[in-house]
């Protein structure tokens, strides 16, 4: 055990130990060291820690279940066999699912500790010989004989959001505000940044952008890595979550001319991404009183939604796919990992869905993007202004894209063009109570 991991271990002890009572996911022994009963015990915490919602549950040797003073055990799981198996062997074969629980032995000044690690149960409920257990109180239960339990365990296997679980674990304080921009939160909320540290974390763990360990430190969550990261590279596994956007001379991908990467979160770098993409719109000419004015081919609103609704609608479990924004010289894509939710031709109508519901409902919080449904109302606004046709969405298995045209006259669009954006804007007068006429 290295330096590191035993100041963990002792901080992770020292904190469960100031718990007032042991809890459903937490059991302090001396040495039951009983091969059967640390078998449940693997399958009631496991079970337990998922339906509270905590990562790991811990079963701890050496601790006084009443006082819980260190007074040191005489278990010693290495040594420990069942017949001529070792322990650990015999009770990965006796769970299902096979779950990656670890001993770990922990000197200190009272005596050793041993620290059983036990994983929240993922997929469905874990089981030791073909039973499933759970804690009730401080007791252990056969999990059939609490049916109200067993389906809200079996509920929170399907509802866990992708948002909370770790992007970063086991850091503290200073090291939350070195990769989050902590700042940009107060400014978005339109709030005084707190004057102490201990505010700021506070108020980020209350949103769930971090969470608090059992050892002290802090898991900084998916969703704080990807509203607020300084760089999302330093967390493992989000760097695919980037925004690409891609420049392209003419009406193809042969040649792109600009190929930029935006690593900052979502909340920090919305408003640069979107200075960005305009900046690289095409642009056409007008003369309006004998002057000639450039301006950009699609209004800012609709690129706005388009860009909200690209963050909030992706699938965050795909990997291998980056969110995409790829610019042409009369069009503009925006591609997302995931299937649309709703029916295409239903879009404006249908009630709203989003996969990322925490995350998009800070982001409404903050006026980034709507989830009321009217994300899509609001781009064919921008397009029925600037008299272009409305937007097109395409869906696949894995994918969701829209597309923006630009026509420089009417007489340039095609039958699909007029007859989509005729549908979508009486489809939008209809839903918003406004009276259609061929003028509009």
């Amino acid at each position: 055990m290295t330096k590191t991991d035993k100041e963990y271990y002792i901080s992770l002890i020292n904190e469960l130990r100031k718990l007032p009572t042991e809890t459903e996911w937490l059991e302090f022994k001396e040495n039951n060291d009983e091969p059967d009963a640390i078998g449940e015990y693997l399958s009631a915490l496991s079970n337990s820690a998922a339906l509270h919602e905590h990562e790991t549950a811990y079963l701890v040797y050496g601790v006084n279940d009443s006082s819980h003073d260190i007074v040191g055990t005489q278990f010693k799981p290495r040594e420990k066999k069942v017949g001529n198996e070792e322990l650990e062997n015999w009770l990965i074969k006796l769970l299902t699912p096979r779950i990656d629980f670890r001993f770990i032995e922990v000197t200190t000044e009272e005596g050793t500790v041993v620290v059983l690690e036990i994983p929240a149960s993922k997929s469905q409920p874990t089981a030791f010989k073909g039973t499933e257990f759970i804690r009730v109180g401080s007791y252990r239960k056969k999990l059939k004989e609490y049916p109200e339990k067993e389906r809200k365990l079996w509920r929170s296997f399907e509802i866990r959001p992708f948002e909370t679980m770790p992007a970063m674990e086991n850091v503290d304080t200073g090291t939350i505000t070195q990769l989050l921009d902590t700042g940009v939160f107060y400014t978005l909320m339109g709030q005084p940044i707190p004057s102490t540290r201990d505010g700021i974390i506070h108020d980020f763990n209350d949103y769930g952008f971090i969470k608090r360990m059992d050892n002290g430190n802090y898991t900084i969550t998916n969703m704080g890595a990807l509203l607020f990261a300084k760089d999302i590279r330093q967390f493992d596994y989000l760097e695919n979550k980037r925004i690409r956007v891609i420049k392209y001379k003419g009406s193809g991908r042969t040649n792109a001319i600009r190929d930029q990467f935006f690593y900052k979160g979502y909340a920090i770098g919305f408003n640069e991404i979107v200075n960005y993409i305009m900046s690289m719109l095409p642009q056409s000419e007008t003369i309006e009183s004998a002057l000639r004015e450039d301006f950009i081919m699609f209004p800012e609103k609709a690129v706005r939604e388009m860009l909200g609704n690209l963050i909030i609608h992706q699938d965050m479990t795909a990997h291998g796919q980056s969110l995409m924004i790829e610019i042409f010289n009369e069009r503009i894509e925006a591609t997302n990992p995931g299937c649309l939710l709703v029916d295409v031709d239903r879009i404006i109508d249908t009630a709203p869905h989003a996969r990322n519901e925490k995350m998009a409902d800070f982001l409404r919080l903050v006026h980034i993007c709507e989830v009321r449904g009217s994300g899509f109302d609001r781009m064919e606004e921008g397009m029925k202004d600037w008299k272009i046709p409305a937007p097109k969405v395409e869906t696949g298995d894995d994918f969701c894209r829209t597309m923006f045209f630009w026509h420089d006259s009417l007489s340039s669009w095609s039958k699909d063009e007029k007859v989509r954006t005729c549908y979508l804007y009486i489809c939008y007068c209809y839903v918003n109570g406004i009276d259609a006429t061929n003028a509009a």
